[in-house]
């Protein structure tokens, strides 16, 4: 059951999973769910401690979308199961996430319930936080310290070479088979360009140039946004670093690995190099 006209849309979480009625398949997981339906289920606002209930406006500011996180080890009631956010992403998304897709409504309102969750406390005095009146903002009564939701900038960049090859890499972290690009977090100081080299210096040991923005997307796991970019394979040979990228190769277009699944700013870069739209 999913939500109706003039209801406000409502989300369950447990953990990295996405908690849904047993009728509802995959390829709509992502579709935000009756409000009334949910508090039938797991009981209204005021059964839940407030790092685990939230009213979280849209970005646009046109309506607020329901959410709760359960604890982890709760048992869920009759009719629902758990599935894996990342997994139905796949299933349920089309091409990359916007901030006004049902994937975007989801992604806004996990990455705050998780750091709700995280931002119990003050990381000042360690008073217990509460919310701000009037902006999305976690605030200490003793100290009056704000704490706003974190966001982690990220990097990834297809890189191609003049053999119009693009190379896909493995990292230890995929599960077996799969390649994507290459990505990293940027660290204090530095620029997305000075990023984008210095990870792709430390990872495969190969030279680019000619870098250019592509595109950005949220990404909830646990905390980032993903910008996306292009480059040029100028000198070097790919050499894994052993310990996060296994393996790393150029591929043409007729002999592809195993991709990223559908709805991630990776398959979206590799997409656009396919000419897939």
């Amino acid at each position: 059951m999913t939500m109706m006209d003039g209801e406000t849309g409502a989300y369950v979480f447990q953990g990295a999973n996405l908690i849904l009625p047993d009728n509802v398949d995959n390829s709509r997981a992502f579709n935000s769910l009756s409000r009334s339906l949910v508090f039938d289920a797991f009981g209204g606002p005021e059964t839940w401690p407030s790092a685990g209930y939230a009213e979280i406006p849209r970005v646009d500011r046109n309506g607020v979308m329901t959410a709760l996180m359960l604890d982890r080890e709760g048992k869920l009631p009759k009719g629902w199961r758990s599935a894996p956010i990342r997994q139905t992403l796949a299933a349920a998304a089309g091409g990359m996430v916007t901030v006004d897709s049902p994937e975007g409504l989801l992604f806004r309102a996990y990455h705050i319930m998780q750091w709700r969750r995280e931002s119990v406390y003050c990381g000042s005095c360690g008073g217990l936080n509460g919310d701000a009146p009037n902006e999305l903002a976690r605030v200490c009564p003793v100290c009056g310290r704000q704490e706003f939701p974190r966001i982690s900038p990220a990097v990834i960049v297809l890189i191609t070479n003049d053999r119009d090859e693009t190379l896909l890499a493995h990292n230890a972290n995929f599960a077996d088979g799969i390649y994507s690009l290459i990505a990293g977090f940027v660290e204090t100081g530095e620029s997305l360009e000075s990023t984008i080299n210095r990870e792709i210096q430390e990872e495969v040991r190969i030279q680019v140039n000619r870098i250019q923005y592509e595109a950005s997307q949220p990404w909830p796991f646990p905390n980032s946004l993903m910008l996306g970019f292009s480059a040029r394979h100028v000198s070097g040979e790919p050499k894994p670093d052993g310990k996060e990228i296994l393996d790393a190769r150029w591929f043409s277009r007729d002999k592809l690995p195993a991709l990223p699944g559908n709805g991630s700013v990776a398959r979206s870069l590799i997409n656009r190099w396919l000419g897939v739209r």
